[in-house]
């Protein structure tokens, strides 16, 4: 799976303003519905927030994975983030998240947001990938490096 078929610059806010997880949450959900991926603001809040109860999505190391299984999705959605000051999240290891990559999947298909997951942790493993994904200056930058590491 390739992440950069789901991803576009309307879906890459590079300066995200949240300071914390739930005003992260909402303004990845407006970026979403901003780029005409989703409808159902609050289908899709209340999987984040369903999801995040059971354990944190926040990876450590500054990265987050909010991921949900939304009824009514036809396809797997994706939309990236990055903070410049961090935000905070509740992460394993209770530092402040930079990056943020919310995966959101039709509910009765696992497969796709599986292999999305499995990828972006692949991605994020690459050495040195984080810092250049929070160096980059525009949505069209963190494409590119994104597309460079696939």
């Amino acid at each position: 799976m390739r992440l950069t078929d789901q991803l576009t610059p309307a879906v890459i806010k590079i300066g995200l303003q949240s300071e914390d997880k739930e005003e992260l949450f909402e303004e990845m959900v407006q970026l979403l519905i901003d780029a005409g991926r989703i409808k159902d603001r609050s289908a899709v809040l209340e999987a984040l927030f369903e999801r995040e109860s059971k354990m944190t999505t926040g990876i450590g190391q500054g990265i987050a994975l909010p991921h949900g299984k939304v009824e009514g999705l036809e396809e797997l959605v994706l939309a990236l983030g990055v903070s410049r000051k961090g935000i905070e999240y509740d992460a394993m290891d209770h530092k402040p998240v930079r990056v943020v990559l919310m995966v959101l999947a039709e509910e009765d298909n696992p497969g796709a947001h599986i292999e999305a997951l499995a990828e972006v942790s692949r991605l994020f493993s690459v050495p040195g990938f984080t810092e250049r994904l929070c160096e980059a200056k525009s949505p069209e930058a963190a494409l590119e490096l994104i597309r460079s590491e696939e």
